[in-house]
C-alpha cells in the first residue's frame, strides 16, 4: 500500500468517525437515548430524591407565549435560523440565531402534576414548523422582522436574498413530553402555583446531569419494562 492509498484510508477513517459522532453524541441524540433508556414512574408514586422519567401533558399556568415563527400559543419555544454559507468548493448550514424561551407550566399525568425548576436543563423540541428563503424565495413580513430583531437581514450584497432556513419547535397545551430528572414533592404554594394542584413533584437535576426533556414521541412512549423502575446517578 502506498502513501497515497494509506492517506485515502485514514481520511476515510476520520470522515467514519466524525459521522460517527455526530449520530450518537450530538445533543438531540444524547437526550433522546437517555430518555428512551431511562426507567419510567408514574408522578404520585416518585419519592423524595429519586430520579427517573415520566410521561405528562403540558398544562398552562402563565399566559401563554406566541412562538415567533408560527405565533401559535405555547409555553416553550425553541427557534434556530441557519444561513448556507459557501467555502471555495464547499457549503455548510450556519447558525445565526438560536433563540428558546420558556413561562411556568406544569406537566400532568393520570396521578398528580410535576414542574421543573427553572436552572440546568437540556431539552430537544420537534422542529414541526419550517420555512426558507434564498433566490426567487422572499423572506416574509415576520421572518425579516425576527430577522432584524436579532441584528440580521435576508438580503445580502447588491440586495440579493442569502439562502436561508427557519424551524421552529414548541410545547402545546395538552401535549405530550418525557422527563427526566430528580423529583422532590412540595406544597403548590411554596412554589408559586395556585393552592388547587395541592402537592406537586418539582424537578431538578441531579448530581451529574441536567433535566431532560423532548416531546418526540420515541421519547414518550413507555417501555412497559421500564415502568416504575429506578435510576441512580
Amino acid at each position: 500500500m502506498d502513501n497515497s492509498q494509506i492517506l485515502a484510508v485514514v481520511f476515510g477513517l476520520i470522515i467514519i468517525i466524525a459521522i460517527a459522532y455526530q449520530i450518537f453524541f450530538n445533543k438531540k441524540a444524547i437526550i433522546k437515548r437517555r430518555l428512551k433508556k431511562a426507567p419510567h414512574k408514574r408522578i404520585y408514586s416518585f419519592r423524595n430524591g429519586e430520579v427517573a422519567k415520566f410521561t405528562g401533558s403540558v398544562e398552562f399556568v402563565d399566559e401563554p407565549l406566541i412562538a415567533p415563527l408560527s405565533k401559535r400559543k405555547c409555553s416553550y419555544y425553541y427557534v434556530i435560523v441557519e444561513q448556507r454559507v459557501s467555502s471555495g468548493k464547499s457549503s455548510r448550514w450556519k447558525t445565526i440565531i438560536e433563540e428558546t424561551h420558556s413561562n411556568k407550566f406544569v406537566i400532568r399525568d393520570s396521578s398528580a402534576c410535576a414542574l421543573i425548576q427553572k436552572g440546568e436543563t437540556s431539552s430537544y423540541l420537534v422542529l414541526d414548523q419550517k420555512y426558507s428563503s434564498g433566490a426567487f424565495n422572499d423572506a416574509d413580513d415576520n421572518l425579516e422582522n425576527f430577522l432584524r430583531k436579532h441584528g440580521h437581514d435576508s438580503e445580502g450584497f447588491l440586495g440579493f436574498n442569502k439562502t436561508m432556513r427557519y424551524r421552529e419547535g414548541i410545547l402545546e397545551e395538552g401535549e405530550k413530553i418525557a422527563v427526566l430528572g430528580k423529583g422532590k414533592w412540595f406544597d403548590a404554594e411554596q412554589v408559586g402555583l395556585p393552592s388547587n394542584y395541592d402537592r406537586v413533584l418539582v424537578v431538578t437535576a441531579s448530581e451529574k446531569d441536567p433535566v431532560y426533556f423532548s416531546d418526540d414521541p420515541k421519547t414518550t412512549t413507555v417501555d412497559r419494562s421500564r415502568r416504575d423502575g429506578r435510576l441512580r446517578l
